[in-house]
Parts: structure tokens; sequence; C-alpha cells
């Protein structure tokens, strides 16, 4: 499948038009980096096709239909016209072709998220309920290796293998969330730049934390998993926002 096989409006639509949401809601949180950083979703059963943001284009920009489709066992997506930015293609291309259940890919380089992925311990306590969210359910990457193309794309992605695991503090780098669908991946990863800033702000106090114990953190956090409709409500009332402000992130 090429990228030049994309067709405003027909493929995928619905899919199209909730991820092109994030987006937006995660450019008008301030969690987006210039052109940089990455979504993606799976399409096909296998998760091997793709939609992803076109190459440098800003997240205030993203569209339904500006949206690429990929497949990641065609080996020549990169020398296409419109080929995706390169290290996209080597951590999410690597992601949705080795690990099927991550169907929602999204990686930023988040304030708060990259301040803990940038402190020589990355593990986050679970001293409240938003951080209590993750207990267990995270991995630290503490072998970074330079830019994610193929070969780093490829190291992350074994790292996903359990899919209890949804987040990947990427040392040294910043944040990688995985989901079933555009909402389930967005609301985790805004879940998790909240609970990073509420630890790094805890850090700063100087004063000793209020740190759960395992059994209460791992209560909450299966509590919250099993919350109903929490993600699905919060994508609609950030599209049915977007709507009211007449934006064309659907089109």
């Amino acid at each position: 499948m090429s990228v030049t096989n994309l067709r405003p409006n027909i493929d995928h639509w619905s899919e199209r038009v909730d991820l092109a949401a994030t987006f937006r809601w995660t450019e008008r949180l301030n969690m987006h980096e210039g052109v940089a950083n990455h979504f993606s979703l799976a399409v096909n059963p296998e998760g091997t096709q793709f939609l992803m943001n076109a190459n440098q284009m800003h997240f205030a920009r993203i569209k339904a239909s500006n949206l690429l489709l990929l497949d990641a066992n065609d080996p020549d997506v990169m020398t296409q016209p419109g080929a995706p930015d390169p290290t996209a293609w080597g951590l999410h291309g690597s992601i949705h072709r080795r690990c099927p259940h991550a169907r929602c890919v999204m990686h930023v380089h988040s304030i708060f998220a990259t301040v803990l992925a940038s402190l020589a311990d990355s593990t986050l306590p679970p001293i409240d309920q938003n951080t209590a969210t993750f207990y267990d359910r995270y991995v630290i990457d503490e072998e970074f290796g330079g830019l994610a193309f193929e070969s780093e794309g490829e190291r992350c992605a074994a790292m996903l293998s359990d899919p209890k695991k949804k987040v990947m503090i990427m040392g040294n780098h910043g944040v990688l969330v995985i989901g079933s669908n555009p909402a389930d991946a967005f609301n985790r990863l805004y879940y998790f730049e909240r609970a990073a800033e509420t630890y790094i702000r805890a850090l700063q106090t100087g004063q000793p934390l209020r740190v759960l114990s395992d059994e209460v953190a791992e209560k909450t956090a299966q509590e919250l998993d099993d919350y109903p409709d929490q993600a699905e409500a919060h994508l609609r009332e950030i599209k049915s926002l977007l709507d009211a402000e007449g934006s064309d992130y659907a089109t």
C-alpha cells in the first residue's frame, strides 16, 4: 500500500476524524513539539496498515483528509512522494509491525513526561489517583540510542510485548502510549501528563511524599481500568468543542 493511495473523505473516515481531533487538542494543551511528534492508528485486523500524520505538519493544521495511510510491511514507503518522517516510520512502523495489540500509538515530548524521563529514576510512584492509574502499567526505556530510526524503533517495539504495559517512559526522550483507539490512547496520554506534573511538582516542594501502598495503588488502577466510557466521553466532548468553534479538523 503506497502513501499516494490517500483518498480524502473515503477510507476509514470516522477513524480519521477521531485521530485528527486528538492532534488538535494535543496542540491546544501545548503537549506537541513544533512539527515533530506523531500519532498513528491501525485500521486493519493485523494492525499493520495505519493512519499517521504527514511529515513535518503542525498538529494545529492536521485534518482527517491529510492523514497518511501506510503499510508497515511495505518496504518502499520511504522512497515514495509524500513519505512520512523517517523517525516516525521507524518508531510507529516497527510497533504496528510487531505489536498488533497496539492499535493506536501516540508519542510526544510533553513537558512533564519528558522531565520524568530525564530523571535518573524515572519511576512514577502512586501518590494520588492519577499517578496510581499507571501503577505497574508502564515500562521504562533506559537505553536511548539516538533518533528513532528503524533499529531504535524495533528495539522500542520489543519492549511493548506485554499488553498490560500501555505507557513507555522513554528515558532521555519523552513518552509513548498505546490504546485500543484514539479515545483510549489520548485519554491515557492526557492523564499521564497530569500524573507526571503532579509528581514533578510534589518533588519541587522538597517535602516527603505520601506514597500509596501497592495494594491500594493496584486497586485504584484496576478501578480506573474498569471505569465506564470515560475515554469515549472525553473525546466526544473534545470534538463537540472543536465543532462549536468551527474547526476544520473533520474535513
